[in-house]
């Protein structure tokens, strides 16, 4: 990993250390920080997470207004809009880091494994998790940590804007889990 994107992982960690420990400094969260981003955004690090409650990745990471670009779907799942919205902070906000954070006791990933009929759409998300369940062996952490090595390995080659800032050394993709119990996010690839 490159100088630059090792720092910007070396904050994140610092900011979940400082969560952990509740000792959030809070940063860029006034009126102050909130009026100097009519300006423009510069985040340089985009998240994609898991839509649960438990996991907002501003509180997490101890970060405030403008630091994180975050899509967040079920699953940590990516479609088109999703992808879309990752290419966009890569294309035009020229992030650094794109962050693949999944989660621990994920519902979508444990619905997967439970199998069984999904009601709706809700279907689909089970659906896009069937490989990473099937990797797993039915385990449920297991299939989490699975599913962040897909999406990561997915990101990082998908064509042409997330593959070639990659291959430019523009971009770097990492795959993370945050653990409910104790509060810690720890690199998973």
């Amino acid at each position: 990993m490159e100088a630059e994107v090792q720092k910007i992982w070396q904050e994140l960690l610092e900011g979940n250390d400082r969560f952990v420990k509740g000792q959030m400094k809070y940063q860029h969260q006034d009126a102050a920080r909130r009026l100097d981003l009519l300006k423009g955004q510069h985040p340089l690090t985009a998240v994609l997470c898991c839509s649960d409650s438990r996991v907002p990745p501003e509180v997490i990471f101890d970060q405030g207004l403008g630091d994180l670009f975050v899509v967040r779907t079920a699953g940590n799942l990516v479609d088109d809009v999703a992808l879309g919205s990752l290419e966009y902070a890569v294309e035009h906000l020229h992030v650094r880091l794109l962050l693949v954070l999944g989660h621990s006791q994920c519902g979508a990933v444990t619905a997967a494994v439970q199998g069984g009929d999904a009601p709706g759409h809700i279907g689909a998300v089970v659906e896009r998790l069937a490989d990473a369940v099937k990797r797993s062996g039915g385990q449920v952490a297991q299939a989490v940590d699975e599913n962040i090595r897909s999406m990561v390995a997915m990101l990082r080659t998908n064509e042409p804007i997330l593959a070639e800032a990659v291959a430019a050394g523009h971009l770097v993709v990492l795959g993370a889990r945050y653990d409910l119990e104790d509060g810690r996010v720890r690199l998973v690839v």
